[in-house]
């Protein structure tokens, strides 16, 4: 009894601590907060799963993003298999707080990316990854993961010097 109490409260407690890392690295990979919320809680349940090895070995954090990022790309190859609700539109989440540091040209361009490239740029520059990590978490090679984040990284620049050149336009 004490044994499985101590598991539930562990694991508790790194929930509590990390939910909200946890929700946003799920945002920026799949650029919904109701998506982000069904990732953080897949990856949480399979967590709790293997709770006992993972936790002893301190890996808790690599553990959950691996997750996170294959159900959301295990998702995006099958859409056929996802319901889809009838009120879009109507039940729009409340808009969270936006730090200093995020923008919204950034997300609105993040959006237009393949899965692949953003999943590489939230793992590599979000969570701070090396290419080694990545490429782990995403199950390819480190070439895939440096060429994944070079295209990315250009397609951004594109993107967002477009977006200012027109801003710059309608400012005239």
């Amino acid at each position: 009894m004490a044994r499985s109490q101590t598991r539930a409260d562990e694991f508790v407690a790194y929930v509590s601590a990390r939910r909200g890392y946890l929700r946003r690295t799920a945002y920026l990979v799949c650029g919904d907060w109701h998506a982000a919320e069904d990732l953080v809680q897949t990856a949480l349940i399979k967590l709790y799963a293997v709770w006992p090895r993972i936790h002893r070995e301190g890996a808790e954090d690599a553990y959950v993003r691996r997750i996170i990022v294959r159900a959301h790309l295990d998702e995006k190859r099958r859409p056929w298999r996802r319901e889809k609700v009838g009120l879009d539109g109507f039940d729009v989440a409340a808009p969270e707080a936006v730090s200093f540091e995020d923008s919204d040209a950034l997300v609105a361009a993040m959006k237009t990316l393949p899965e692949r490239q953003r999943a590489t740029l939230v793992l590599r520059y979000w969570c701070g990854l090396s290419v080694e990590e990545a490429a782990s978490d995403l199950n390819c090679s480190t070439g895939t993961v440096k060429s994944h984040t070079s295209r990315a990284v250009a397609n951004l620049r594109a993107i967002l010097s477009t977006d200012e050149l027109a801003e710059e336009r309608q400012r005239s």
